[in-house]
């Protein structure tokens, strides 16, 4: 049986998963859709590989997948023979950075002399407007003060790898991308702990020497040892280039799992207002972001850069800084329902931008 065959097969399988989900939904019998559910997440997830256009949500797909088993199967991820897996968090972040530091290099840090508007202006409107958009959204939001305060913790958080992949794609300006992503995560240890104690702090108390402190053990030390290895020691393990998405990729997925799990009362009662406020939160960042960009007479790769570069929030650093906190069910509730909706959201802007084309674009490079 050819690809094209299999990728056939499984999107009818998804159409029947979706049939008997959807009858048994409407009978009243939601115990027993769980099992269709992610069978049918996970059919897409596969038919979506034979599809160009639709390619990249597979991963999205599998993440709905695993949050739907924890919603359905909790206890299994929660502790295994008496020991918890949210102790994983905090490792599996600090890998995960890892990982970033040896796709990255000291020319990353480059932009900051030869683009210094751009990158003043990303780094400045990224810590400025997500932070207040959470703010004003977690005020509004009437949710109790630690799911309140998960809202402002994703907005008070750097940019994420994906920022990069996503500008890639959206005929952006991938070399700012790649030195504000890095700029902010390089300053997260300050600006992060000092937003959440002066907007996070009116919600729940906040320790912000601690935090500080949780940022540079979860963020700045891995990267900068993925740094030295890439720097010395990664010719001698290319295998480790190609591993290290994929272990990034398994790691967010596991800690969403685990946030899911042990937040699952919660976001049965406030579920759909959590997502539709952090999918305000995310679509207003891309559209403040473009026009910052804009007021400041930037180009339009410059601007979708922007818009990206604000939109875009590092969630596994969020979730690792609620588990430090205590509150992984709680305050890492926002945070593990932002990446999920950011990769789809930040796909299909990817998508329109990538089939618009740009009049008299300069091209950029560091």
């Amino acid at each position: 049986m050819n690809n094209f065959n299999i990728y056939k097969v499984t999107a009818g399988l998804s159409v029947i998963c979706l049939l008997i989900s959807t009858t048994l939904f409407f009978r009243g019998s939601t115990e027993q859709t769980g099992p269709f559910l992610i069978a049918l997440f996970v059919t897409l997830a596969v038919s979506f590989r034979g599809f160009k256009q639709l390619k990249g949500f597979s991963y999205t797909l599998i993440i709905f997948a695993a949050v739907t088993t924890a919603l359905y199967y909790p206890q299994h991820f929660i502790q295994v023979n008496g020991f918890k897996l949210a102790e994983l968090i905090t490792p599996l972040i600090q890998l995960i950075m890892f990982g970033m530091g040896t796709s990255m290099s000291i020319k990353d840090f480059a932009g900051v002399i030869k683009m210094p508007k751009g990158v003043f202006i990303g780094v400045f409107s990224h810590f400025l407007i997500m932070p207040a958009l959470g703010f004003t959204l977690a005020k509004l939001s009437g949710f109790p003060p630690e799911i309140a305060a998960g809202i402002i913790l994703i907005g008070c958080s750097p940019n994420g790898m994906a920022s990069n992949v996503i500008s890639y794609l959206a005929k952006a300006n991938l070399a700012l991308s790649i030195t504000i992503t890095a700029v902010s995560t390089m300053l997260a240890p300050f600006f992060t702990p000092m937003l959440m104690k002066f907007l996070g702090g009116t919600f729940i108390q906040i320790d912000m020497f601690k935090m500080m402190w949780d940022i540079t053990k979860m963020v700045i030390l891995p990267i900068g040892a993925g740094i030295l290895f890439n720097r010395y020691l990664l010719k001698r393990a290319k295998w480790l280039e190609y591993a290290m998405p994929m272990v990034s990729m398994f790691g967010i997925a596991f800690i969403i799992v685990i946030i899911t799990a042990a937040g699952r009362s919660s976001l049965l009662n406030i579920g759909f207002m959590l997502v539709l406020l952090v999918l305000i939160h995310n679509l207003m960042g891309y559209t403040l972001g473009y026009w910052a960009g804009r007021l400041f007479k930037m180009d339009e790769r410059d601007c979708r850069t922007m818009a990206i570069e604000v939109g875009m929030q590092n969630g596994g650093l969020a979730s690792g800084l609620a588990k430090e906190m205590g509150k992984i069910a709680t305050v890492g509730l926002a945070p593990a329902v932002f990446g999920p909706l950011m990769n789809i959201t930040g796909s299909l802007l990817a998508n329109y931008w990538h089939r618009k084309p740009i009049l008299n674009p300069e091209i950029k490079e560091i």
